[in-house]
């Protein structure tokens, strides 16, 4: 047998193998304090989710798993991201608790360093709009000490780095009506029906 042909034996990839040394690479990272972000995704009601993590705790969700998120967790915090799901499981256990109805509230670390200014204002003050409950716009805008800022707190919904943890699906509009929301109009009303459903 030729050497070409002992190779053309071998399977293309060996996904064992590749498991494997991915862990490897990820024990030996987070034992010399080199996994600066650890992700994984799960799946949810609300579409797979991206959960992305620090050593300072959650610092994103998102909805899907986004080449561009990576990238961008990439540019604004370390270049060490990692496929790492084990950070990741005390996160997902409780985003399944409540997405089974079992859960009213999370108790997470959390890194809040991709919310600045006004927009970071406003989301710590979104955990205050409790379980099954929304407020509107105008109300959160009031609650984070500027009335008028309406508009700005519509776009530190949009760009929460954490949805779902911290709940920006619950901020309605003045008329009653959901208003957009980062994972879309069907996703927010999943989110409101289960609330609204748990609560009861």
């Amino acid at each position: 047998m030729t050497s070409d042909g002992l190779f053309d034996a071998l399977p293309e990839t060996d996904a064992g193998t590749l498991a494997r040394l991915h862990d490897r690479v990820v024990a030996a990272a987070t034992a010399d304090g080199l996994l600066d972000v650890a992700y994984r995704t799960v799946p949810s009601p609300v579409g797979e989710l991206l959960l992305a993590a620090t050593e300072d705790g959650l610092v994103r969700v998102a909805f899907g798993a986004s080449e561009q998120v990576l990238a961008s967790l990439a540019e604004r915090i370390s270049p060490r991201v990692l496929h790492a799901p084990g950070r990741l499981d005390g996160v997902a256990r409780q985003l399944d608790e409540y997405f089974a109805g079992r859960r009213t509230s999370f108790e997470l670390a959390v890194d809040r360093r991709l919310s600045r200014g006004f927009r970071r204002t406003v989301l710590a003050r979104l955990a205050e709009v409790g379980y099954g409950r929304t407020a509107s716009y105008a109300q959160l805008a009031a609650a984070a000490g500027s009335p008028r800022a309406v508009r700005a707190v519509g776009t530190a919904c949009a760009t929460n780095p954490l949805p779902i943890v911290v709940p920006c699906h619950r901020v309605v509009r003045s008329d009653g009506s959901a208003g957009g929301y980062v994972g879309g109009a069907e996703a927010k009303r999943t989110l409101l029906t289960l609330e609204t459903t748990g609560s009861e």
